[in-house]
């Protein structure tokens, strides 16, 4: 991963972030590749690629929002994306990881303690679990998950205070998922405030932050249990 450094500092520059950032970005990804060797985190191992298609696709949330100060929950955060990213490039973010996965979680642990991040919990459970006793709790909520966006929103915006956003990663073809999503936002507590289309540095990749505020509270019958999300969906 170390050849990635001058291409890290330059997207990271293209983006206006702080590039002294980019040897912990690269140190993330190094245990991240190491630790894939013995469980299923990333299809994607090509240095340059993960330096890119993850980094710096991550890092992308943060010229559309500001984090610091601000406590943020990464649902569903998988290998620690977006959250992970995030949290190295605005140390002073407040930031929860969040996954079903015990073995992920144990990884995350790992390597918040390698990078010294203090600030970032790491936390073993189910949104919709964790939504119960850490309702409105959060300024923000960031997912890249790949599951649908009112799904998504069920599982986000009960987490999120009003006033604050849940800041979903999307592809740039998700107008129509948008467009049904839109009632079930609404029905939430949410309405979509803007919608991000970018190019990742170095790439001809563009991909969608969509931007959900949070403008009223979420009604206290959600979010519902996995399996009723999974069945019925929000329309």
């Amino acid at each position: 991963m170390k050849n990635t450094l001058p291409l890290l500092q330059q997207g990271l520059q293209q983006y206006g972030l702080d590039v002294s950032r980019a040897a912990q970005l690269i140190t993330f990804a190094e245990l991240l590749l190491e630790k894939n060797q013995v469980m299923n985190l990333t299809a994607i191992t090509d240095p340059i690629d993960v330096a890119q298609l993850h980094l710096l696709d991550c890092a992308a949330v943060l010229t559309f929002a500001d984090l610091a100060g601000k406590s943020v929950v990464d649902v569903g955060t998988g290998a620690g994306f977006p959250g992970m990213p995030l949290q190295i490039l605005q140390p002073q973010a407040k930031l929860t990881l969040l996954d079903s996965l015990g073995k992920r979680i144990n990884f995350l642990q790992e390597v918040c303690d390698v990078l010294g991040l203090q600030k970032t919990k790491c936390i073993h459970a189910r949104a919709e679990e964790f939504a119960r006793e850490h309702r409105q709790s959060f300024d923000f909520a960031t997912s890249r998950a790949v599951a649908a966006l009112n799904v998504l929103c069920e599982l986000a915006l009960p987490l999120v205070k009003v006033g604050g956003a849940f800041l979903a990663m999307k592809s740039v073809d998700s107008d129509e998922e948008l467009r049904q999503a839109k009632s079930a936002i609404a029905q939430l507590g949410g309405a979509v405030e803007s919608v991000h289309d970018y190019t990742i540095p170095g790439t001809d990749v563009s991909h969608r932050l969509v931007v959900i505020r949070k403008v009223k509270p979420t009604p206290a019958t959600f979010p519902r249990t996995f399996a009723k999300i999974k069945k019925s969906p929000l329309i």
